[in-house]
């Protein structure tokens, strides 16, 4: 092939991908086609041929990467820049006015609060990533601050743009822009799936939501391409030279930019409009085209929203309203024991299998013996049975009018069902214990939480492959993950050399571990990640915590007497010290947290507008917080500081209006240390 090529055919495929784009949005998006698919068609498979014909001008942001890239070896991974949180959730009314009372309380108002509704669509959650207008990493949500990248795969979702379009809105593309959406099949589309997947003698998909995600995960992105994925934006994650006041104004801002919105989200309502349209949707939900499960409301105002804030799972000023739960009935065939990381035994029923909202359930927790009591709940019941919230599966009541008299009371074992050793149960507490440490059902699932995603994340440690380390005597407790050796694990069931390998480099690259997630990872009774968090950044390193007094911990903002008593017995105990000691000489490295600093702002209230060079905007934030000072997306007489980096917007303008100060990236740095 020469060299040369021809000018008309470089501006041929340029003109194709142009109008290829802009008739794939006005289709899938605007719902307006200007042509027929015939014709969209044969302008694909000219595009085609062309790129096939001068490979040279090939490009990752052609529309015909809708037809799927070569397929990967494995996923890469990426740190999400903002967390993808999840939401708490509300299961009734009462709930729902709880929280716009929380809202209120928090924002020091007794003024109505406008929030934005929109339907909680049953799919996976997903990050794209914009550099100048171009698509250039799709992930998984994973587990909110790590996901999987599965670009290729996104790219050939049709309501996926690859290329920012603009409809109405001269405003500059952001120079990065990262979105949040969920990705969903339709009911058609499952049903077409699933028939497509009978004929061809594969194994069914249990209901959309899992369709959707099986199809995200595939290495080849052709696979992808066949499946009939949706996605809907909902919302961003960091964002630079994009100013907007609140969260509906932002839905639209992203739809004019070519993005897909729910049609049925209702903008600005009350707290009494909010119920009055869950009542609505919760109607009209079968009605869908696609699986909802509920509805999430968000606090409107962007200012009110930084004002509230997030926990450590959790914005405040969101949360998902679930509808009432799918119920069916079966029986129950009988209740076993297990037993957990902290000793706690939990009664399990084992049921007939019954297919709930699309999903085959054939357990449920019962909780704890006063449950079953309180349900009065018997060994052979016909039982009512109901996904919480759509998701976990529980007994809501036994039918007794059909009751034969064969049915059986269940009583909790006064020994542990695993080493029989007495259980005890703590006065006031419900929960009966297994209070032997080296008991193998407590170890496997100590040895499971301490190698979970939110704590060590050691990929391939998964509970088939501990039981068999624990059963085997290769582990006795987490400690002993970093003594095992290649050899062990190849000797184990279903493992060869590679496997062997694989884990062997996942347990070497787990050794670097942040202290909260470190402490979060031991297991300590009581301690989830927040508790872990606020005791990293309040102690800064393990030494500190190994000499803080029963009283120091008492005082700690967030930790009560029961945690207090519970975090004192776990390091005063000579084994837990014992394994935390074994774990640092296997080299494991424990990173601090930044400690909690003496607030240097004073509850001062800046505005970021702009492209920061050398931090991006949630660092920023996230220095102003822990300095004492507030963020606020909108500059009024109430902001002290306005910090101005590349291509600042009209907040400059209103800021200089308003005489507020304003800085450059520099004196940001100079005045939080940075």
């Amino acid at each position: 092939m020469s060299d040369f090529i021809d000018p008309d055919i470089v501006k041929k495929i340029e003109n194709l991908r142009q109008e290829l784009h802009r008739h794939n949005n006005r289709y899938y998006v605007m719902d307006a086609p200007e042509i027929s698919d015939a014709e969209y068609d044969r302008m694909m498979r000219l595009l085609i041929e062309l790129e096939t014909q001068y490979p040279e001008l090939s490009s990752s942001d052609s529309p015909s990467m809708r037809i799927g890239a070569f397929p990967l070896k494995k996923f890469d991974t990426v740190k999400h820049t903002v967390k993808m949180l999840s939401l708490d959730n509300a299961f009734s009314d009462s709930e729902i006015l709880a929280f716009d009372r929380r809202v209120k309380k928090e924002l020091m108002t007794d003024r109505e609060i406008l929030y934005t509704a929109e339907p909680k669509m049953d799919g996976v959650a997903v990050e794209l990533v914009y550099e100048d207008g171009k698509l250039v990493i799709g992930s998984t949500r994973g587990d909110g601050e790590t996901g999987e990248v599965i670009t290729s795969n996104v790219k050939t979702i049709r309501t996926v743009p690859i290329l920012i379009q603009h409809h109405g809105n001269e405003e500059k593309t952001p120079a990065r822009l990262e979105v949040r959406g969920e990705v969903v099949i339709s009911r058609e589309g499952f049903k077409r799936l699933n028939d497509e997947m009978s004929n061809n003698g594969l194994q069914l998909f249990a209901n959309p939501r899992n369709a959707a995600a099986g199809s995200l995960r595939q290495l080849d992105p052709r696979i992808t391409a066949k499946r009939p994925l949706e996605i809907f934006i909902y919302g961003i994650g960091d964002v630079s030279g994009m100013n907007i006041d609140s969260h509906w104004d932002l839905l639209c801002r992203l739809k004019s930019f070519g993005f897909r919105i729910n049609p049925h989200i209702t903008q600005k309502i009350t707290i009494a409009g909010v119920i009055k349209y869950f009542r609505e949707l919760e109607e009209k939900r079968y009605g869908l085209p696609y699986d909802i499960d509920g509805m999430v409301i968000k606090v409107d105002s962007i200012e009110s929203q930084v004002q509230l804030g997030t926990t450590a799972r959790s914005p405040r000023w969101a949360i998902a309203c679930k509808f009432k739960a799918i119920q069916e009935t079966t029986r129950v065939l009988k209740i076993e024991v297990q037993v957990g990381r902290t000793g706690t035994l939990t009664p399990v029923a084992h049921l007939e299998t019954v297919n709930i909202g699309g999903v085959n359930v054939n357990r449920a927790t019962l909780h704890n013996v006063d449950e079953i009591r309180r349900k009065d709940i018997r060994i052979g019941d016909t039982v009512l049975v109901q996904r919480a919230g759509d998701v976990i599966p529980e007994i809501v009541k036994a039918i007794d009018t059909v009751r034969t008299g064969r049915e059986k009371i269940f009583t909790m074992p006064a020994f542990c069902p695993f080493c029989n050793t007495p259980v005890e149960q703590d006065e006031g507490e419900a929960a009966i214990r297994c209070i032997n440490d080296t008991c193998p059902a407590k170890v496997k699932a100590q040895i499971e939480h301490f190698a979970s995603k939110r704590a060590f994340n050691i990929d391939g440690l998964g509970e088939k492959l501990i039981n068999q380390l624990v059963d085997r005597g290769y582990l006795s407790s987490f400690a002993d993950i970093f003594c095992l050796d290649k050899e062990k694990i190849e000797s184990l069931e279903n493992m060869g050399v590679k496997s062997a390998e694989n884990l062997s480099e996942s347990i070497e690259k787990s050794k670097k571990i942040s202290f909260s997630r470190f402490l979060y990872a031991l297991g300590i009774r009581h301690v989830g990640e927040h508790i872990a968090e606020i005791l990293a950044s309040k102690y800064g390193c393990l030494e500190n915590l190994y000499d803080a007094k029963y009283d120091d911990l008492k005082d700690v903002n967030g930790i009560g007497p029961v945690l207090t008593q519970s975090i004192s017995e776990f390091f005063m105990n000579k084994e837990n010290r014992k394994r935390v000691d074994q774990i640092l000489r296997c080299g494991v490295n424990i990173y601090p947290e930044e400690a909690i600093l003496k607030p240097t702002l004073d509850g001062k209230v800046f505005v970021l507008t702009g492209t920061l060079e050398t931090m991006t905007r949630s660092e920023a934030v996230q220095k102003i917080r822990i300095l004492g000072g507030r963020i606020s997306e909108s500059v009024s007489k109430k902001t002290d500081l306005v910090v101005a980096g590349q291509s600042p917007g009209s907040k400059i303008e209103r800021a200089r209006a308003l005489g507020v100060h304003i800085i450059d990236e520099e004196g940001f740095k100079k005045i939080t240390g940075a």
